[in-house]
């Protein structure tokens, strides 16, 4: 599993409209803190292609049924991501994400 970066961003780099995505395929799973893998990267350091991907993806994961759990609404979703700013994700981000929210969501996320 703590390989699957590495793996997706090798298997596209020989296409050349996705070269640039390869720093967001390679570090998603880096964290804010400097805790993720593959490389520790740590805040700015992280491509900010990858900070996006990581509050998408985490996005998904939560609010998608799992066959060992059910999905999390949206507005649980962002309450684990406002936990989550700083730490596992970068704050801009989940800011951004909130005002999407904000705009989209009938109650604003909350």
């Amino acid at each position: 599993m703590r390989r699957h970066p590495d793996i997706g961003a090798s298997m596209v780099k020989d296409i050349p409209y996705l070269l640039p995505a390869i720093p967001g395929i390679k570090h998603h799973h880096e964290r804010y803190d400097g805790k993720g893998y593959p490389d520790g990267l740590a805040g700015e350091a992280i491509p900010l292609p990858a900070r996006i991907l990581a509050v998408a993806d985490a996005l998904d994961a939560m609010t998608t049924r799992r066959p060992y759990r059910p999905p999390r609404s949206l507005e649980d979703a962002l309450v684990v991501m406002r936990a989550e700013s700083g730490k596992q994700f970068d704050p801009k981000v989940v800011a951004a994400l909130e005002r999407i929210m904000e705009r989209t969501l009938p109650h604003g996320g909350d």
